[in-house]
């Protein structure tokens, strides 16, 4: 009788780390996302309508949407900006300056947003310098692009750095030596190779700020129309009662929320595959 014995896996205790991991996956993502959708389909679809196209809802999505582009436009630029100075430079208090980074990770986002307005309002640091040219940023729109900016940051730079740290400073040596300029050489060495993280950095610093909640209602006049988020708009239909509205229009949050990461995603896949 021959015996069979079974080919020892490469990561031991394969079957019950999946097994934890499907579990938690399933318990707290899968079936808090079934629950929201399969609550909206107690709407009829003229109902689902009537709320996704209230006029006071549609400004929200506006505001949400339009602020959380433009505020990753800036992480996204400024996160490279600093994820390559401290990657490449040693500089008196860089640790602090890393150390800072994460900083919005740490804070609860009531106190940077309670922070963020006494900074910018009228009477604040910031705020008194920019009252005279008529520049106002709390408890307008521009703070509420300031509060996802603050809380987005360190997504860019934490995903960009470490790629920047791993990257073989010979291929700009190469690119320098045959004559490129220094803009050559970032834009057609180095900036592919960074491209699949700063997306990646970009999407996770989009998708944080869609969400943001705390900092935002601090900061901004929670105005109808004016400076009123998503979520703000969820937390009112709730105290309401009102949840199956809630629901319909955080269905209309999350739906968006993965329409957007394929698209990065796709985005990443094409990019890699571009640079092999």
């Amino acid at each position: 009788m021959k015996w069979r014995f079974r080919k020892p896996s490469v990561l031991p205790g394969f079957g019950l780390t999946l097994g934890f991991s499907l579990t938690y996956v399933i318990l707290l993502v899968l079936i808090p996302l079934g629950g929201l959708l399969l609550y909206t389909t107690k709407l009829s679809w003229s109902e689902f309508g009537a709320v996704i196209l209230d006029p006071r809802v549609l400004a929200s999505f506006k505001l949400s949407f339009g602020a959380s582009l433009i505020a990753a436009v800036i992480n996204l630029f400024f996160g490279l900006i600093v994820a390559w100075t401290l990657a490449r430079y040693n500089f008196f208090g860089k640790k602090i300056v890393d150390a800072l980074v994460d900083l919005p990770f740490a804070l609860p986002t009531a106190v940077a947003g309670i922070a963020l307005a006494a900074i910018f309002a009228q009477s604040g640091w910031i705020g008194r310098l920019l009252d005279p040219f008529g520049i106002q940023i709390a408890y307008s729109k521009a703070g509420v692009v300031v509060a996802l900016v603050f809380i987005g940051l360190p997504f860019v730079v934490r995903t960009v750095q470490p790629v920047i740290e791993e990257f073989e400073k010979e291929f700009e040596e190469a690119s320098t030596s045959l004559g490129a300029s220094w803009w050559q050489t970032f834009s057609r060495v180095i900036l592919p190779s960074l491209m699949p993280a700063l997306l990646t950095g970009f999407a996770l610093s989009f998708a944080r700020a869609l969400g943001e909640y705390g900092s935002i209602i601090f900061i901004s006049s929670n105005m109808p129309f004016v400076s009123e988020i998503v979520p703000l708009i969820i937390v009112t239909k709730l105290s309401q009662f009102d949840y199956v509205g809630a629901t319909a229009v955080g269905t209309v949050m999350l739906l968006a929320t993965f329409v957007i990461l394929f698209l990065i995603n796709a985005i990443q896949i094409y990019s890699r595959e571009k640079s092999l």
